[in-house]
């Protein structure tokens, strides 16, 4: 999920309907009412967030501070202007990136997972032996073959793969995949696209990565580890 910190509606606005084209979770807030979401907020809501986009706003050099009190996701700086001096200010203010506005959300994206990379998930997988995912709109390399996915699925892929090996309970997959604000979609939708993203890999693999367990959840196999001479174990759903 990514964040939208601008005082202007539209620019809030614009941005969210860019993202949902891309199938891509976002949340737009005032620098007020973000000020109080962030200070309520429990860590679970803060592991979802993708990235932190900061606009317009009359104390956007204070924001920084406190989101990094509570969160190490990107913080990326959209300025109106390609001006020296608030670029400076802004870096200073603890911003990983600034960037020209408006700018088009899949270069956000591709900012952002290599930000990430960089910082973040530099001890975490970002593929397996057989999956990479790109996180940055481009369909996951399976067995060095290119898998068109919905985009759900596709979230739910790169979810799993930068926690491999860790258990992810549905109501995480969730939060990821729909965002926290979403109340349209039962969590148990979840259940159905990880079936027939299941189906797809055990396809496309000939054995099924993700390991399902009541009560905790699904994994993604650390697949490094599996033999090369096992044989493909097929999981029920």
């Amino acid at each position: 999920m990514f964040v939208v910190i601008d005082d202007r509606e539209g620019v809030t606005q614009g941005y969210a309907a860019g993202f949902d084209r891309e199938g891509v979770v976002s949340i737009g807030f005032t620098s007020t009412d973000f000020r109080d979401w962030l200070e309520c907020a429990v860590g679970n809501d803060l592991t979802v967030i993708r990235a932190f986009l900061l606009g317009d706003c009359p104390d956007r050099t204070s924001i920084p501070s406190s989101i990094r009190n509570r969160s190490r996701a990107p913080i990326i700086a959209l300025n109106s202007l390609k001006h020296l001096k608030q670029t400076i200010e802004l870096f200073e203010a603890g911003v990983d990136d600034v960037v020209h506005a408006p700018v088009h959300v899949r270069e956000i994206m591709a900012r952002t997972a290599v930000i990430r990379r960089r910082t973040i998930d530099q001890h975490e997988p970002a593929q397996t032996s057989v999956i990479r995912v790109f996180l940055d709109g481009r369909d996951p390399e399976v067995a060095g073959r290119t898998l068109i996915l919905p985009r759900r699925e596709l979230r739910i892929l790169e979810h799993l793969v930068g926690h491999q090996g860790k258990w992810l309970t549905k109501t995480q997959l969730f939060n990821a995949i729909y965002g926290l604000f979403d109340a349209s979609f039962d969590e148990n939708v979840i259940e159905s696209h990880v079936s027939k993203l299941r189906k797809k890999l055990r396809d496309h693999l000939g054995f099924d990565p993700i390991e399902s367990k009541r009560y905790m959840g699904y994994r993604l196999d650390d697949l490094k580890s599996r033999p090369t001479n096992e044989a493909p174990v097929s999981k029920a759903n």
